[in-house]
């Protein structure tokens, strides 16, 4: 029991360094970027892709701010849905940090980028009637999992913030190292790979519905678990294309437009189910699960 708890201790204690040093280095990022002011470069025939482009970019920040263009007018629906799509919140990095497992960040860009830009071009087809509104003064900036940096001190935003969001991600993948290591510990990993390989057309539903908890403990807990091998890539893949961070609550803060945010989440589920599948499928046949 004591060498499960003290493995679980040492191996987030591992991660952690890097979490806070891509986190400060996130501030840097986010704190200087603003679309509003260029925000043409989100309406014409490349905005689905420099879309999908920046949601790629690790934290919700970036969803946010999309989804607040969008209830301005200032976006197009696709264009959006790419944001949403490419969104991985933490996943990323967790990833970047977890030694083996950083090789399937590439893989899980380059289905997320076409999955996003594909989609945007093709809403933005559908409803190409679509009508834009001119930008205001308003500037629209990229601010992680929603803060807001007005009026804090330059320690605050780019210390004491990315420590403690480091702190909390790394406090999630504790209790997700505790758990598969109990179990791992209980039933054994020949049962666990067996069970997972069953899953494979089963585990997407879940993921893609776990996704779409707007916290980031849900991209932290689908990354975590597909590290220790507990769901299939395709499966973490569906969970993280879902995973749309805090957009999704900017999207319902506006009332009147419940019936548009329910069909926006329905998109979202649907898409990442049917690629979480479609991922599992093409890897089962390779005999890559």
């Amino acid at each position: 029991m004591w060498n499960v708890i003290l493995d679980a201790f040492l191996d987030t204690l591992i991660v952690f360094p890097f979490l806070l040093v891509i986190y400060i280095l996130i501030e840097f990022v986010e704190h200087r970027t603003t679309f509003t002011r260029n925000h043409k470069i989100l309406q014409g025939n490349l905005a689905p892709l420099i879309g999908s482009a920046t949601g790629l970019i690790p934290q919700c920040g970036f969803s946010v701010m999309a989804a607040k263009l969008y209830d301005k007018g200032l976006i197009r629906t696709g264009t959006l849905l790419a944001v949403l799509l490419a969104t991985s919140d933490e996943a990323f990095i967790i990833l970047l940090s977890s030694g083996t497992a950083a090789a399937a960040i590439m893989p899980l860009v380059v289905i997320k980028l076409f999955v996003g830009v594909g989609v945007g071009y093709l809403v933005n087809f559908i409803f190409t009637a679509e009508k834009l509104a001119d930008a205001g003064l308003e500037e629209i900036h990229a601010y992680s999992c929603g803060r807001e940096h007005e009026g804090h001190s330059d320690i605050k935003v780019f210390l004491v913030n990315p420590l403690l969001h480091s702190l909390l991600i790394a406090f999630y993948l504790l209790i997700v190292n505790l758990v598969f290591g109990f179990v791992i510990d209980a039933v054994g990993e020949d049962k666990i790979a067996a069970s997972m390989i069953g899953g494979a057309y089963f585990q997407p539903f879940i993921t893609s519905l776990i996704g779409l908890i707007p916290n980031c403990a849900s991209s932290a807990v689908i990354t975590g678990t597909y590290i220790h091998g507990g769901i299939t890539f395709g499966s973490c893949v569906a969970g993280l294309c879902s995973n749309a961070g805090l957009g999704l609550v900017v999207l319902f803060k506006n009332t009147k437009k419940l019936k548009r945010n329910i069909l926006f989440v329905l998109t979202l589920y649907l898409v990442s189910v049917i690629v979480g599948l479609v991922v599992n499928a093409v890897m089962l046949a390779c005999n890559l699960i």
